[in-house]
């Protein structure tokens, strides 16, 4: 197993393997801890879950650079060489209160370009995946949504505002509201990008500057979808980008003007 093609093979075994140990603590009693805030939390099923997903890939590509949320990973994406990105439970506050919105993420990058990737949902039966060839649902192939007109698009901000930038995130929100016709919240960035993918969704919205582990798979899945991806500033987007802006291409520009109404207070 050393081709490209292989690595979405192993992103779907690996996650899967993650996702079952996170599934086992899934409404089960796990004790719950903070890391940087009142609402980071992380439990042992997250760590659980990241030590075997990074199992799995170290029997096929030991040498290989692992990103992870947990632990001692690394936690930027190497420009150079074959990484995997990996969150074991992103999702956590939906999975430490019993709301099945969470996923078991695996994406293997390339020379900092994700060539494969897997989100395992086990509480929704839902596996979302995406190589060279384009992106699927449950193995079948899936694209963005062919909506025009904003006002029948349903968006989602997404990646959450730290309690000293709500007014990003009010900004943010009230600029979905006065464009489209309908507006989710999941609070799970991974998810939300698959539904993007399979037209569920048809844009996404951050300014903040996201983590790998919460973007790189999902962001791959919207671009192999038909979809387009882009930073705040409408640039192709990167690990290193501020904001991510996904949407289904037909009106980019009304879902990026969306997150820019964060903008004037950004750094307030």
């Amino acid at each position: 197993m050393t081709n490209v093609e292989s690595r979405l093979e192993l992103a779907e075994r690996a996650a899967t393997a993650g996702s079952e140990i996170a599934a086992d603590g899934f409404r089960n009693g796990l004790a719950v801890e903070t890391k940087s805030n009142k609402t980071d939390v992380v439990t042992e099923a997250d760590r659980n879950s990241q030590r075997r997903v990074i199992e799995v890939i170290r029997n096929e590509f030991p040498e290989d650079a692992i990103v992870g949320e947990e632990e001692d990973a690394l936690k930027e994406v190497p420009p150079e060489g074959d990484v995997w990105v990996i969150d074991p439970i992103d999702g956590t506050n939906n999975f430490v209160r019993g709301i099945p919105l969470w996923t078991t993420s695996v994406a293997a990058v390339r020379d900092g370009e994700a060539v494969a990737a897997a989100n395992v949902c086990p509480a929704l039966d839902d596996v979302y995946a995406a190589d060279a060839d384009g992106a699927y649902l449950n193995g079948e192939r899936i694209t963005v949504s062919d909506r025009t007109d904003p006002e029948t698009f349903t968006v989602c901000p997404t990646v959450w505002w730290d309690f000293d930038r709500r007014e990003e995130y009010a900004a943010t929100a009230k600029g979905i509201v006065e464009r489209f016709g309908d507006m989710r919240r999941f609070g799970c960035a991974q998810i939300v990008l698959g539904m993007v993918a399979s037209s569920a969704l048809d844009g996404t919205v951050t300014n903040i500057v996201p983590n790998p582990w919460d973007t790189v798979a999902g962001a791959f899945m919207v671009r192999q979808a038909g979809g387009t991806v882009t930073d705040i500033h409408g640039e192709p987007w990167t690990t290193e980008s501020r904001g991510l802006v996904a949407s289904n291409g037909e009106a980019h520009e009304e879902v990026l003007a969306a997150a820019r109404d964060a903008e004037p207070y950004y750094g307030n």
